[in-house]
């Protein structure tokens, strides 16, 4: 998928706000949500997890690979004038890791687009302070017809394989819900894609 070309028009698809906001109320009810907290969002696209959450929350950096995504995102931002939210261009697979440590991270639909998953968990790992929390929102294993452009990444996730790499890298799984059904037109039959929230503890002392 070329984000670049679909960031203009992306906010305009209902599901998507709506899928946003279902993560966004399953992430108050699972981890404590409190406006002391710094947070990062990985793949942050224009931001639509994040302005759900920026009133809950204290600065707030978005991260995307796409020029595209963030130049609509810096619109929202400035239309706003949402002062916690700080977008950054970055690849944590490329790119130095950032200065600065969070008490959350979380990221919406994501993680089945990167290959090196155990990677990715373990730069997330790195990136939390003691006792932070990981929130992950994506697909369940599916069977390939998710995805109609050309595609590289994961099928979903089987949620226990995901557990077990989340455990691997030193995170306290803290459970799985699913929070979203996607519906979309297959072979002109609608298909329901389930979207679950993992939730995860960065261990005080792991090692």
């Amino acid at each position: 998928m070329n984000f670049d070309e679909k960031a203009r028009d992306w906010d305009s698809n209902p599901a998507r706000r709506e899928r946003a906001r279902a993560v966004a109320e399953a992430m108050r009810r699972q981890i404590p949500v409190r406006p002391t907290m710094t947070a990062l969002e990985y793949g942050c696209g224009t931001g639509l997890l994040s302005f759900e959450l920026r009133n809950e929350l204290g600065k707030i950096v978005l991260a995307d690979s796409s020029t595209g995504m963030l130049e609509v995102l810096r619109e929202k931002i400035a239309a706003a004038q949402a002062n916690n939210l700080f977008p950054i261009k970055l690849d944590l697979l490329v790119d130095p890791l950032p200065v600065q440590r969070f008490d959350l991270i979380y990221s919406l639909m994501t993680l089945h687009h990167i290959c090196d998953t155990k990677r990715i968990l373990s730069l997330f790992h790195q990136l939390l302070l003691p006792g932070g929390y990981l929130c992950i929102a994506d697909l369940d294993e599916e069977d390939g017809s998710f995805h109609t452009d050309p595609f590289e990444g994961h099928l979903g996730f089987n949620r226990q394989e995901l557990a077990e790499l989340t455990t691997m890298v030193g995170f306290e799984v803290l459970g799985f819900e699913t929070v979203y059904q996607m519906v979309k037109i297959v072979d002109e039959q609608s298909r329901a894609y389930p979207i679950f929230l993992m939730t995860a503890r960065k261990r005080e002392i792991f090692g």
